[in-house]
């Protein structure tokens, strides 16, 4: 039973530093899609994000707003990957 709760807990570690390494790829690509897009302040991304109600100052506080709160959510998932990786090692050296 320890044996096969040790290998899920490892398992689960291991899952969640591979979605860890994914989502600050992702995060860090579309943090720079970004950035040009908003140096270069096309037309079409107002027009696409709500259209006339929309400037730029606030297309840059949403972008703020979202990359904030999705690296928050990334170091809640951090902190839990980081207690399944110890508690893994816990199993491994009680068993």
């Amino acid at each position: 039973m320890n044996e096969t709760l040790a290998k899920r807990v490892r398992s689960a570690a291991v899952a969640g530093w591979w979605t860890i390494l994914i989502v600050a790829v992702w995060m860090t690509v579309g943090w720079f899609a970004l950035l040009v897009i908003l140096h270069y302040q096309p037309g079409w991304m107002l027009k696409l994000w709500g259209g006339g109600d929309l400037d730029w100052p606030d297309v840059h506080m949403i972008v703020l707003y979202f990359f904030s709160i999705f690296k928050l959510m990334l170091f809640m998932v951090l902190m839990v990957v980081i207690w399944l990786t110890f508690w893994s090692r816990q199993l491994k050296r009680a068993a």
